[in-house]
């Protein structure tokens, strides 16, 4: 059995494996029954949480010129471009 604190506030944290096994991310609604023993949390609306990497390549930023490399931005081959006088 697991233990929560409860905060100043009145607030718990239910453990990230828990929330993961019931599909619960940000915005899920748990209803709360009391009993004789004590009270019950019931999941009435899990929110998937989202997964990031499904976003990748949704939006793409404008073409400004000719591609850029990885030298492009290396001071040393900068320095070595330009001539001493």
């Amino acid at each position: 059995m697991r233990e929560l604190i409860v905060s100043s506030n009145g607030r718990i944290a239910l453990p990230a494996d828990l929330r993961r096994r019931l599909g619960m991310g940000a915005g899920a609604k748990l209803e709360i029954i009391e009993g004789v023993d004590g009270v019950t949390l019931r999941v009435v609306h899990a929110v998937e949480p989202a997964d990031l990497s499904q976003l990748a390549g949704m939006a793409k930023a404008p073409s400004r010129g000719r591609p850029r490399s990885l030298d492009d931005f290396d001071p040393a081959s900068q320095l070595a471009g330009k001539s001493r006088s």
